[in-house]
């Protein structure tokens, strides 16, 4: 696949599980980089609410960290967790696609390493499950939270998704589905792909709204994951450098391509304005080095109209 602009873009491929392998109903995915000091908390989120090995998978991918999850891992999961450590380190993306190819379970959950599911996740999902076979997209919505557990955000309810869909316009110009929430079930990803490697940061989003226009999504309403972001992890660091905006621009060119309801004038309007709140907000937390690289991305990007607008708010504000 390519985009307006030339570059290439290849799907991973997921073979089917191998004739012969236990399949368990889930197969719960736990990709780790240097996180080992919010592993426990994941892992803890998970087994209290584990149904037995029977019904659910339950493993740590690592991408070669440097902190021994390991040790975590065996303190904690006590043989009930397995441990996978790749040889060398080849990035989330890579990594989520690793866990896709070592699930067996029917319903997979990439929940990251310094995330962690809220009581009744499981059961909901199952019941979403249960109640529309045939959708291969189930989530349900997701607090942020900060490095120290505080709630921070919600994501917004999205009342179209709360019936099954084939319309993923609630997700064409801003991302509310996180990992933490979301489950797809193993079946579309041999079908379909997993992620796009190249496509840094956004590659999720672009595989939610494939899921959804292609297989059928649903999200429950309730809260019961929980995202972590803070300057200092994967997140963060690309938010810092302005990496997530040009992989947004990235992504909304895939989507100009692919989805025939997408409107490419409000996405481009709709960036800029995130480029530059995301200015704003590192000023305010007084990060100028931060600050540079989203009003870079900006002043590149934004429409003549965004500029002026911006212009004249900043010369009411003394800015």
């Amino acid at each position: 696949m390519k985009d307006p602009g030339g570059k290439s873009y290849i799907r991973h491929q997921v073979r089917p599980v191998e004739p012969g392998v236990r399949r368990p109903l889930w197969s719960v995915m736990i990709p780790t980089f240097n996180c080992a000091g919010y592993l426990r908390e994941t892992l803890q989120s998970v087994l209290l609410q584990d149904p037995g090995p029977d019904q659910m998978q339950i493993e740590v991918v690592d991408d070669a960290s440097g902190d021994r999850p390991e040790e975590v891992v065996a303190e904690l999961g006590k043989g009930r967790v397995s441990f996978h450590r790749k040889p060398k380190g080849e990035g989330s993306y890579a990594n989520f696609n690793t866990c896709i190819d070592r699930s067996a379970g029917h319903l997979v959950h990439i929940l990251h390493g310094d995330d962690f599911v809220l009581p009744g996740f499981y059961r909901a999902i199952e019941g979403l499950e249960k109640a529309h076979p045939d959708t291969a997209f189930l989530a349900s919505r997701t607090v942020y939270v900060d490095e120290a557990g505080r709630w921070t955000f919600l994501s917004p309810r999205l009342p179209s998704l709360e019936t099954p869909s084939r319309d993923p316009a609630p997700l064409f110009y801003e991302n509310p589905m996180q990992f933490a929430g979301v489950v797809v079930r193993r079946s579309h990803y041999e079908e379909q792909g997993g992620f796009l490697t190249n496509l840094t940061h956004a590659a999720d989003w672009d595989r939610w709204v494939r899921a959804i226009h292609l297989g059928l999504g649903i999200q429950t309403p309730q809260v019961l994951a929980a995202y972590r972001i803070f300057p200092q992890n994967a997140s963060g660091r690309q938010r810092r450098l302005g990496k997530n905006l040009e992989a947004i621009r990235e992504l909304m060119e895939i989507f100009e391509a692919e989805q025939p309801t997408f409107n490419p004038r409000f996405a481009r309007a709709k960036l800029s304005n995130t480029a530059r709140d995301q200015e704003m907000n590192f000023l305010g937390a007084g990060d100028e080095e931060a600050a540079a690289h989203s009003r870079r991305f900006w002043r590149g990007y934004a429409p003549l109209k965004s500029k002026i607008r911006w212009w004249i708010q900043d010369r009411r504000a003394g800015r």
